[in-house]
This record gives structure tokens, sequence and C-alpha cells, in this order.
């Protein structure tokens, strides 16, 4: 008996064409006689059907195992170009926020000091908002994952967020091209 080995709007490499593509359709193939399909097929889009092992899956770094974004969180950094009473009408005066994505306090997200000033409330959303991604990003994989595993049972608008949430999977997953002059 086959098993699907892949799910709906999963990214997967099609190695005979040598392109990246979205599983569109899971599409078991049924004998007489047999409780279970006898095969499984995934089209995605290029034309024709394939088997599991024409296929193979990105590999993705689990956040919650110590990932890319296990991390991220907001530090106050010393406001170093304006004295604490200059700027009273800041949020947290004498200082401002620093997202950092990595265990050692390195890379992440700094503001300009002077865009900082010019809207410090904006630049503190923006701060928070950054900071809260991989969380919502595990949300909105849960929702997809909800109605990947029950579309005949899910509301057309949780439908449609999956969709909407599919198509930022991908863009995510998205390796950029390389520049004009980057070799």
């Amino acid at each position: 008996m086959a098993k699907t080995v892949f799910q709906k709007n999963q990214r997967v490499w099609v190695e005979s064409v040598g392109c990246w593509a979205t599983v569109d359709k899971i599409v078991p193939i049924w004998a007489k006689g047999f409780d279970e399909p006898v095969r499984v097929t995934y089209d995605v889009g290029l034309g024709r059907e394939f088997l599991a092992h024409e296929l193979k899956a990105e590999d993705k770094i689990d956040p919650q195992e110590g990932g890319v974004t296990s991390n991220w969180r907001i530090l106050r950094a010393r406001n170093k170009w304006q004295q604490e009473n200059d700027c009273a009408h800041h949020p947290y005066p004498g200082t401002y926020p620093v997202v950092v994505t990595d265990a050692q306090d390195w890379g992440g997200w700094r503001t300009p000091g002077a865009e900082y000033d010019r809207d410090p409330h904006k630049m503190e959303h923006q701060a928070r908002l950054i900071a809260s991604a991989p969380r919502l990003h595990a949300v909105a994989r849960e929702l997809l994952t909800l109605v990947a595993d029950n579309p005949e049972d899910a509301p057309p608008a949780l439908t449609d967020l999956a969709q909407k949430i599919a198509a930022i999977e991908r863009y995510l997953q998205e390796a950029p091209a390389a520049g004009p002059g980057s070799d």
C-alpha cells in the first residue's frame, strides 16, 4: 500500500525538470479490492504527475530546535547621540530598541538615530513586530497544516487565509537571485 510522502502546498525539488514546485494536488491511485491506494502521485503544475522518488523535500530548520528564529528578542541600547533629557518624548528615554536574532546578541535589526528620533513610536512598533515574527510564522504554519489536513471541513474564509499563507511561505523559502555583476 502507498502512503503520501508530501503534503499539499509543500515546496519540492523536481529533479527531472530541475526546478522548485509546490504540490498542488495529491492523486491516489486505487485498485479494486484494496482499502488503501496502491500508488500516490503528485501534481505540481508542470504538465504531468510525479512519483515520490522524483521529488525531494526542501531542507528546513526547525525553529523549536535552535534554528535561526528561536532567539529573536528586543534589547535596549544606550542612545549615544542624545542625552536622556533631550529625548523625554521617547517611549524609553535614553535608549532605543535593537532586535537581535542570535543567541550571542549578534545580528538583527537596528534603526538609524535620526529615524528613531523622528518617529520613536513607529520604531518601537517595528521592533516588537520583527521580534514577534517567528511566533506569528509558527501560528500561520499551524493554520496552514490544519486546513491542509481537513480541506473539506475548513470554512471558505480559512481556506482563503491558508492560500495567502502558502503564498507567503513560498516567498519566504525562495532564494534571492544573484544581482547583476555578482560573479
